[in-house]
C-alpha cells in the first residue's frame, strides 16, 4: 500500500518511514501542507491512506484536512497531540476516518491504518438497492450512502454512515461495543473503543439529536428512534 505521511520533523519521519517500510508500506513523505495536497492531485498514483500530522509549518492541519477531504476520498488518519474530545470531534467534521493521540504506539498506528483501509473500499453488496431506513425525521440511503435530517443532507463520514446504518438495522436494540468495533471497524483491537466514543459524539452533533444514540453503561448503544 502507498501512505502519504504528512510530518515537518525529518527526524520523525525518517524513523516513521522506516517502521511502516517493514511492515510493506511504500511511503511518500510530505513536510507542509503544500506538499501534501501537491501530492494528492489527480495525475498522481493513488495512496492507500493519508497520515496527517496537525502541526505543519506553513498551513493548519484542521484546513489541509478541509482541502484534501475535497480532492480526494482517499483515508485520513489525523496525528495529534490534542487529546480533548472536542478536538478530536472538529477533525472527524472535516473529514478525518480516524485519529492518533501522541505519544502513540507503534502497534497502534499500524492498526489503525489497517483499519481504515479496510473500510476504504465500499462494500457493494452490503444493502439491496432502493433500500432506505426511515426513523423520526431521519433517512438514510443505503445504496448512495446519503443522510438527511428533515430533508436537509447531512455529511458523513464512511465510518460514521456504516455506525448509524449497523444501529438503525435494529431501533432500540442494544449493540455492545465490541459487536459494534468488530462490524465497523473490523477489529477485536481494545484500543478502538476511544474511537467509538469520538464517532458517537460527532453523530450526535452532526443529526443535532444528542439522543438518538443512547449509552447502555457497560454495555453499549442502541439507536432510540425519535417518536413521529
Amino acid at each position: 500500500m502507498r501512505l502519504l505521511l504528512v510530518e515537518d520533523d525529518d527526524h520523525v519521519a525518517a524513523a516513521l518511514s522506516a517502521v511502516l517500510s517493514r511492515h510493506g508500506f511504500e511511503v511518500h513523505h510530505a513536510r507542509n501542507g503544500e506538499e501534501a495536497l501537491q501530492a494528492l492531485v489527480p495525475e498522481a498514483a493513488a495512496f492507500g491512506v493519508v497520515l496527517l500530522d496537525l502541526g505543519l509549518p506553513d498551513q493548519d492541519g484542521y484546513e489541509v484536512c478541509g482541502k484534501i477531504r475535497k480532492r480526494t476520498s482517499t483515508p485520513v488518519i489525523m496525528v495529534t497531540a490534542r487529546a480533548d474530545v472536542r478536538s478530536r470531534i472538529h477533525g472527524l467534521n472535516l473529514g478525518a476516518d480516524d485519529y492518533v493521540v501522541k505519544p502513540y504506539d507503534t502497534g497502534e498506528l499500524l492498526a489503525r491504518i489497517h483499519a481504515v483501509s479496510r473500510r476504504s473500499v465500499p462494500d457493494e453488496a452490503a444493502a439491496p438497492v432502493g433500500h432506505e431506513v426511515r426513523f423520526g425525521g431521519v433517512a438514510l440511503d443505503l445504496p448512495t450512502r446519503r443522510v438527511t435530517v428533515d430533508g436537509a443532507a447531512v455529511q458523513l463520514t464512511r465510518k460514521e454512515f456504516d455506525l448509524l446504518a449497523l444501529l438503525a438495522q435494529r431501533p432500540g436494540v442494544v449493540f455492545r461495543r465490541e459487536q459494534i468495533i468488530s462490524e465497523v471497524w473490523q477489529t477485536s483491537w481494545e484500543g478502538t473503543g476511544r474511537t467509538l466514543e469520538v464517532h458517537v459524539a460527532s453523530l450526535r452533533s452532526k443529526l443535532r439529536m444528542p439522543a438518538l444514540i443512547e449509552t447502555v453503561r457497560g454495555v453499549g448503544y442502541r439507536l432510540v428512534a425519535p417518536a413521529v
